[in-house]
């Protein structure tokens, strides 16, 4: 068996590694193919995405940045930073074109390639291999300050290091038409952005959120690019366009995903600012603007709603006895029957440390009290030990009041007064105030 699971292992490596041979001469046969069609753009296009591409890094430096102060995620720090030094040198790549446009026109088809295009591309081809291992070696995770100096500086010195070996290199860097590679420099980005797919895909991380997931395609479709771009001899031919392309369109990918992610991230901070954390119910807050709510409506339409106000009999016992792990798995239990055996419209709150609320729009005293009744015996019925027990207090708009405070006071007071009927001792509550 732990041969068979070597050899599947061994053979997944190998068919990993041929299809990515396979693909790099599939996409340099097309970047051939494409150069056979002698067609130059006017630079107008060129800029134009290259202007696209510059904010869509902005946009996806701003986006990730922001998951970065939402969730404390320090690779998404590494990849904003990048993605926003990008945009700065995809900026410069316009101002670089127009000015080799205006002195060597005439040359063009032994033209460099674009210095900050390589610059850009590179960086970024280094960053998504290395992300995730320089996540773990940066140090003061709790230490947000630290961490943006720390992630700046390394994303700085890298851009100054590949621009400075790329200035070494500029003689070597010239486009040779008569080769069967035109443009050798682009298969340096071109592989890197092929380990970093194939590492990409490999990392447990890249299920968690959609902008790790499209990293991958990202690196992906970025070494095609330059795959596609080194079959390029002239500096707006179809292979040089058709790089650029994929290039934004890679961007265009990642700038959704990042949009995916925080919408998904604020409705998650929307949920904790009001819910409890707990048992999931709404918590004070949200019950308050319920009831608020509740009230405007019910004050324009003249029917009643109510609202009961519960107590969880003993959870000092039941936590001197069994402990604080079954008191809490008690306040569970008592949620969860009213998540269950509430209507869709009803809002059931934790109001306070053994205390819940449920609001009940178009409902009268009566009907309340029997919602009150099934609660008890849904509570009552379960089997689990111990065995819990509810004291509830009814108010009712507009007969016990008609605002937040009268009607809490009115629960409250019906709760204390069955309490007390029960013989067992009130435990010590306070209303909050202000409403």
């Amino acid at each position: 068996m732990v041969d068979a699971l070597t050899k599947f292992r061994r053979y997944k490596r190998g068919a990993l590694w041929g299809g990515a041979v396979g693909c790099t001469i599939l996409f340099v046969a097309t970047g051939y193919l494409l150069r056979q069609l002698n067609v130059v753009f006017n630079p107008v296009p060129w800029a134009s995405v290259q202007v696209i591409s510059s904010f869509l890094s902005f946009s996806i430096a701003a986006n990730v940045l922001v998951r970065f102060l939402g969730t404390d995620n320090r690779t998404s720090l590494i990849l904003g930073s990048t993605f926003g030094l990008i945009g700065f040198i995809q900026l410069a790549g316009i101002v670089e074109l127009h000015y080799r446009l205006s002195t060597n026109a005439m040359r063009l088809h032994v033209s460099l390639p674009l210095f900050s295009w390589m610059i850009g591309q590179t960086l970024l081809a280094v960053f998504l291999l290395l992300a995730f291992p320089i996540e773990k070696w940066l140090p003061w995770p709790r230490q947000r300050k630290k961490t943006v100096f720390a992630v700046m500086s390394v994303v700085g010195a890298a851009g100054y290091l590949i621009a400075t070996t790329f200035l070494a290199l500029l003689s070597k860097l010239a486009t040779n038409p008569g080769r069967v590679l035109p443009q050798p420099s682009d298969l340096v980005p071109a592989g890197i952005f092929l380990a970093a797919t194939l590492v990409l895909y490999r990392n447990s991380y890249r299920n968690r959120c959609a902008f790790d997931a499209m990293l991958v395609w990202v690196a992906g479709m970025n070494a095609v690019c330059h795959l596609v771009a080194s079959e390029s001899v002239q500096l707006l031919d179809v292979p040089a366009m058709t790089a650029q392309l994929l290039n934004t369109g890679s961007y265009v990918v990642l700038t959704g995903a990042t949009l995916v992610d925080n919408v998904r991230l604020f409705g998650e901070v929307r949920d904790r600012a009001i819910s409890d954390s707990l048992t999931g119910l709404a918590n004070y807050r949200q019950l308050v603007d319920v009831l608020q709510t509740e009230l405007e409506r019910s004050g324009r339409t003249n029917r009643p709603f109510s609202i009961l106000l519960m107590d969880l009999d003993g959870l000092k016992e039941i936590n001197d006895t069994h402990g604080h792990l079954t008191g809490s798995r008690a306040i569970c239990r008592v949620a969860n029957v009213l998540r269950l055996h509430s209507r869709s419209l009803d809002t059931a709150a934790r109001y306070g440390g053994d205390e819940f609320a449920l609001i009940l729009p178009e409902t009268d005293k009566k009907a309340a009290r029997q919602a009150a009744t099934r609660i008890r015996k849904h509570l009552a019925s379960e089997e689990e030990v111990p065995q819990l027990s509810l004291s509830i207090g009814v108010a009712t708009y507009p007969e016990s009041g008609a605002s937040v405070q009268l009607l809490l006071d009115a629960a409250d007071q019906e709760l204390y007064s069955v309490k007390m009927l029960s013989k067992k001792p009130r435990s010590s509550r306070q209303l909050p105030l202000g409403l």
